[in-house]
């Protein structure tokens, strides 16, 4: 919810992008379109862009004097109240450049930790948020425009930015050891429960933000988990049960979305949510298709996993939004590429029981099947089994320990699949009974 659906006056925004080093001027009106909808996430309306070719960043106001007195320009001849650069600024280059425009300014990082600070509803998530503020905050006090934070707010000033601003680094140091203390706490709690949920299988949602993962995970789920069109909707984690096969269920995370220039201190503070990402057995990986620079989103997508070291888990590719292409034949090209990928409309339910199948198929694809006689009287043995393996069958016969001397005894004739992660444990716990024989009894 933005400030116009809130009733409030929306605050007016020029963006500004460079073009340098390996940027063209395709890349930085595609990264600009994105900084605008984050804009209007934060609740400003965009009314003009400025965008330079450089050769070489300034030091001073990391864009040139010319550009600079034309963005002054504009900021008093439209009323701007905030000025968005795309690119991370030094605390010289924002403090120079606040008092050459006499507006309020924030680079893409200030735009993004201010909507993730308005978009933390948990405890969780705002000591997360906090504490990446307070790590951006720490190298970049100034002091010019605190006055704005305490008459009205607005963008940039969410969450500890109206309190901090004015407080040393060494008072802001101490809170931040104060926030990384209660997420390594944090952090301990969420891994017992992980613990606790051994016997399911775990498969946590990734892409892009916007792609349609909390739609997909309500569909899949038959969940009300928060899902709005606008960036950055899902900040905590969320779990749920799905049954994605008669005799499979497993644990579907949904989790915060991933976008270009993502804050890496975001990605730091974010590490106890993230570690859902970290300890799956199966990535999907949400794209929307319909976006023109999908393949992009995809690289984005990717480079973050190998930040978060999650490059290692299957992964499975769902291209959302088929319902809503305006040319079908991308699929077709798409099928090439992405041999193993589903294509779905999460919000219409297309296809979603092709995504379950390729769950289980690749759950299943490291499995390995055994069969065993185990007696009656190991019933903790069966329980074992049933707790940490996928029985294929189960029937009751009499057997024996292979001497027909031994009076044949009632066993469970189980047959079973299991992964990789349970093998050794599985396998000892049956070693003993690997002798045994079915008997058939005489009439």
């Amino acid at each position: 919810m933005n400030a116009a659906s809130r009733g409030k006056r929306l605050e007016k925004a020029v963006l500004v992008g460079v073009i340098h080093g390996d940027a063209t001027r395709a890349s930085v009106d595609d990264s600009l379109n994105e900084l605008e909808m984050l804009a209007d996430t934060a609740g400003a309306e965009v009314v003009d862009r400025v965008v330079q070719s450089l050769a070489k960043i300034h030091v001073a106001t990391y864009i040139g004097k010319g550009k600079v007195q034309e963005i002054k320009e504009i900021v008093g001849s439209k009323k701007i109240d905030l000025v968005i650069f795309d690119d991370d600024l030094t605390t010289v280059q924002i403090r120079n450049l606040e008092r050459s425009l006499k507006c309020k300014l924030l680079d893409r990082s200030a735009l993004i930790l201010d909507i993730f600070a308005g978009n933390a509803k948990t405890a969780t998530s705002k000591t997360q948020v906090e504490l990446a503020q307070l790590e951006y905050l720490r190298t970049r006090l100034t002091r010019q425009w605190t006055h704005l934070s305490r008459q009205k707010g607005g963008i940039g000033f969410k969450g500890p930015g109206e309190t901090q601003i004015e407080t040393d680094r060494r008072l802001i140091g101490t809170r931040i050891a104060t926030l990384r203390k209660r997420l390594v706490k944090i952090d301990n709690q969420r891994t017992t429960q992980r613990k606790g949920r051994k016997s399911y299988k775990r498969v946590s949602l990734v892409g892009y933000t916007n792609a349609g993962k909390s739609t997909l995970m309500n569909a899949l789920a038959e969940a009300d988990v928060w899902a709005e069109n606008r960036l950055f909707a899902t900040l905590d984690a969320t779990t749920r049960q799905v049954k994605v096969a008669s005799n499979k269920t497993i644990l579907l995370s949904d989790t915060v979305g991933f976008i270009r220039k993502l804050p890496h201190r975001l990605i730091e503070s974010f590490k106890s949510t993230l570690d859902e990402v970290r300890e799956s057995d199966v990535l999907l990986h949400v794209v929307d298709m319909t976006h023109h620079c999908f393949r992009d989103h995809i690289v984005v997508v990717k480079r973050t996993l190998e930040e978060l070291g999650a490059t290692d888990i299957p992964m499975l590719y769902v291209f959302n939004k088929v319902d809503a292409l305006q040319d079908t034949t991308i699929i077709n090209e798409l099928r090439v590429d992405y041999e193993d990928a589903a294509f779905i409309s999460a919000q219409r339910g297309i296809g979603l029981q092709e995504v379950r199948d390729k769950i289980v198929a690749t759950l299943e694809a490291t499995f390995s099947q055994h069969e065993v006689l185990i007696p009656v009287t190991e019933p903790k043995t069966m329980s074992r089994i049933r707790q940490m393996a996928e029985v294929v069958s189960e029937e009751y016969v009499y057997a024996r320990n292979g001497s027909e001397e031994v009076e044949p005894f009632l066993a469970a004739h189980l047959v079973f699949k299991i992964g990789d992660e349970n093998k050794n444990e599985i396998l000892s716990l049956i070693r003993p009974f690997e002798g045994y024989t079915t008997v058939e009894l005489a009439e």
